[in-house]
């Protein structure tokens, strides 16, 4: 947000220099992020100077050149070639001498030299208005008025003033910051200092010979609307010091009457609109919705489709402005315009945000709407700006005030206990002080006791509601940097749980981006469409959009987005892993769980000369994932066949009877919601049970064992529903200490077996990490193995 340093000295009378005023803000909260010096007209007019033409002769060499002499007051006597029609002897003019540069309105900045044209010396120039950056005028040189001195300085001749530019980080909750107003409270808050507010004594009503009807509809998206016509208006150019004005905070000017709007919108942070009241169909306006896809062309010449929640301003026959975000290409303001409808009015600030998001709009009025303005400013700003447009375009207020409030925005009231200003501010700040402070911010103190006092904070201070805010102001305007900071902190040991989650996070991050895997972040929020059950999502409440309505209940689609964007611009290799939470409702109960995902798609290799791409598949996941958990030294997982919806095939892993990841082929239903048109393997962790699991872990050192392992194995029949998994589990539960590893080396199923049954060869290593196992030991324990699969799992050892 900009803001003048002149401007604001309208509102606050003091002497601070423009960087004590930057630290004065930066302490109350509003930060300056830097401070520029400006100049409304480029080059500030600086070694232009106020010069009388003595004389002037037709120059000897050109027929449209004349030689003048010009006095600026110095010693001696200028000679200026000069090729304007208009320069004559007995005229005061601006001149440019030699040394100066010159910023003209279009062109690049230039050195004026003393140089000689056509065979004459010219010893500077005789300046036109657009030359200067004055105006745009280049039908001759600026002839100005009889009494203006010689020698002066054009910059004091035409009251240019240096100013400076304030580029503030407004946070989202200092709406009733976005003015020079409401950054000037602050101020004098802070100087214990009034504030001077524009008069609006003058305001009258001259006649009502243009009244216009006014009609809401939907109060609920606009609390309060308010208007007035005014007739016999000449829309021109603004004048110089509105131009001025506006340029230092970069707002370019457009016409008289738009500049006005303008001008009380960063005055006061009231957005207003200004109609062409001829165009204004049946002489009535009316507040309503239009019907979904109602075709609207707004300022900028683009045609829209109107949403049924988009509230709009509309004559008797259709829309002529999106309310609170932008107008309409028909009714604004035209060089022709001899009467407006002046509109001020105070919209629902959510309604003003869904809006301008829909349609993709950033405007002054919206980012001012969408966080919530003044609903007892709309009057005030209305009599301002109206009496601003009688003075610059002329004209007569032909209306009453229209003012349309039926249900008046109450104060929020707030009770504030001495006590808790104390506790949180952690110093006594004397009960004046505070009082002081609080009747400075513009809240108005009802009643006071002993204990505390009760107020009504108005409604413009949308982020002041309970007491803690309310101590956030008296300590923002009393001064952080006054509280005492204490040479001892007292404070209590407590103990943390170890692994701390973020140890683990990046354990399993460095793990991952060590294998070439990039993690990614997603918003939480997401698509309803994506849900398979609705029911037990959590639902925004104000959604910004139908994308953004529901919290995520899986991590799946968050991933598949990121996956669709990145194969959209050639980059279809994917590896991608993140950290984040799903959400979901049951029985009015919320629950928030941490979750941790993977995803595999396209070629997990590139092409080489000596071999082919190789396309991702289900064993690169399972890897990753079986890699995972034994760098968190997870063993004896239950290995199950997956059941979940959105898996086309896969496996879960569980222990302790909860599922710790679910992983496998993304099914094609889901890749299509979200126009994922490649295969994706995707995995899928609780990340709570895995701290849960990870807790449990004793890191200790082991050396490496002196003593072979020996490796035997068996070749059996097993029905063709018997797991892997499940003979892993018998074998790991037979024999506990000796048994290092089971793996399975040939599966065969074919129509030599009999029907129903397949075979699994499978190796185990056993290791005494003590002594060398002796035979008898080994032979013992593989019959026991043999006797347990024979029993559990129905295996037939092939001899």
């Amino acid at each position: 947000m900009k803001i003048s340093y002149n401007w604001l000295k309208e509102f606050v009378k003091t002497d601070k220099t423009p960087q004590e005023i930057s630290t004065i803000l930066t302490g109350t909260g509003l930060e300056v992020e830097s401070v520029d010096k400006v100049q409304a007209i480029p080059g500030g007019l600086e070694g232009l100077v106020i010069g009388y033409v003595k004389e002037t002769a037709q120059h000897p060499n050109a027929d449209r050149l004349k030689v003048t002499k010009v006095d600026v007051g110095g010693t001696e006597d200028l000679q200026i070639v000069c090729g304007a029609a208009n320069v004559a002897a007995g005229q005061k003019v601006v001149v440019a001498t030699v040394g100066t540069t010159v910023y003209p309105v279009t062109g690049e900045p230039f050195l004026i030299k003393e140089s000689k044209i056509r065979g004459e010396v010219s010893q500077g120039m005789i300046c036109a208005e657009d030359e200067i950056g004055l105006g745009t005028d280049h039908a001759g040189i600026m002839v100005l008025a009889a009494d203006a001195k010689v020698g002066t300085p054009a910059k004091d001749y035409f009251n240019v003033a240096d100013d400076y530019m304030y580029e503030i980080g407004l946070t989202p909750n200092r709406a009733d910051a976005v003015s020079h107003l409401g950054t000037a409270r602050d101020i004098a808050a802070f100087l214990k200092i009034g504030i001077t507010k524009p008069d609006i004594a003058a305001f009258k009503i001259d006649n009502t010979s243009r009244p216009i009807e006014v009609v809401v509809e939907n109060p609920a998206a606009a609390p309060r609307y308010a208007g007035l016509t005014i007739s016999g208006i000449e829309v021109k150019e603004s004048p110089q010091w509105l131009k001025e004005r506006l340029a230092v905070i970069g707002v370019r000017s457009i016409n008289n009457v738009v500049d006005a709007t303008n001008y009380v919108l960063h005055d006061l942070g009231q957005p207003l609109h200004a109609f062409d009241a001829d165009a204004i169909k049946g002489n009535r306006v009316v507040v309503k919705n239009c019907a979904e896809g109602t075709l609207f062309k707004t300022l900028d010449d683009v045609e829209r489709k109107l949403s049924a929640d988009d509230l709009m301003i509309c004559d008797a026959e259709g829309p002529m402005c999106i309310a609170g975000v932008f107008g309409g290409a028909e009714s604004g303001v035209k060089p022709t315009t001899t009467a407006i409808f002046l509109e001020s009015a105070y919209f629902n600030a959510v309604s003003v945000r869904k809006t301008a998001k829909r349609h993709g709009l950033k405007t002054d009025a919206s980012f001012r709407f969408e966080r919530g303005t003044d609903p007892d400013m709309v009057i005030f700003a209305l009599k301002r700006a109206a009496l601003l447009i009688k003075e610059i375009a002329g004209g007569e207020i032909s209306s009453n005030i229209i003012d349309l409030y039926p249900n008046p925005v109450s104060p929020f009231d707030v009770d504030l206990s001495y006590s808790t200003v104390h506790r949180l501010i952690g110093q006594v700040i004397p009960h004046e002080e505070i009082k002081n402070i609080i009747t400075a911010l513009d809240i108005h103190i009802v009643s006071e006791s002993a204990e505390g006092l009760i107020l009504k904070v108005p409604p413009y201070r949308v982020d002041v509601t309970r007491d803690v805010d309310v101590i956030e102001d008296i300590l923002r305007i009393y001064g952080y940097n006054n509280i005492y900071i204490p040479t001892q902190v007292r404070a209590s040991l407590s103990a943390s749980p170890r692994p701390e989650k973020d140890t683990v996070q990046n354990l399993l991050s460095d793990l991952l981006t060590a294998n070439g895997f990039n993690e990614i972040m997603s918003n939480s929020l997401t698509k309803s469409a994506y849900s398979s059950d609705l029911e037990t999502a959590v639902k925004i409440l104000n959604p910004l959009s139908s994308d953004l309505d529901v919290m995520r209940q899986t991590m799946l689609y968050s991933g598949l987005e990121a996956i669709a964007y990145n194969a959209n611009r050639q980059n279809g290799d994917i590896k991608f892993y993140e950290f984040g939470k799903v959400y979901s409702v049951k029985e009015d109960k919320y629950n928030e769980s941490q979750r941790f995902a993977i995803f595999i798609s396209g070629a997990t290799s590139a092409a080489q000369w000596n071999q082919k791409p190789a396309s991702a598949t289900f064993y690169n996941l399972k890897a990753i994932v079986d890699g995972i958990l034994q760098k968190l030294n997870i063993n004896d997982v239950v290995t199950e066949e997956a059941t979940c919806s959105k898996l086309a095939y896969g496996l879960n892993y569980t222990k302790n009877n909860k599922v710790l990841v679910k992983f496998g082929l993304v099914a094609k239903d889901a890749l299509k919601k979200a126009d994922v048109s490649q295969e994706v393997f995707y995995a899928d962790f609780s990340f709570d049970q895995i701290m849960q699991l990870v807790k449990k872990n004793k890191i200790v050192y082991q050396d490496i064992s002196k003593f072979p392992a020996v490796k035997r194995d068996l070749s059996m029949l097993i029905d063709k529903n018997v797991t892997f998994g499940q003979l892993k589990q018998i074998a790991q539960r037979t024999e506990r200490k000796l048994l290092k590893d089971v793996a399975i080396f040939d599966v065969y199923q074919g129509d030599k077996l009999p029907e129903g049954k397949k075979s699994y060869a499978l190796s185990f290593v056993l290791q005494d990490a003590e002594k060398t196992l002796a035979d008898k030991a080994i032979d013992a324990i593989m019959q026991k193995l043999i006797y347990n699969l024979e029993k559990e799992a129905g295996a037939e050892i092939r001899k």
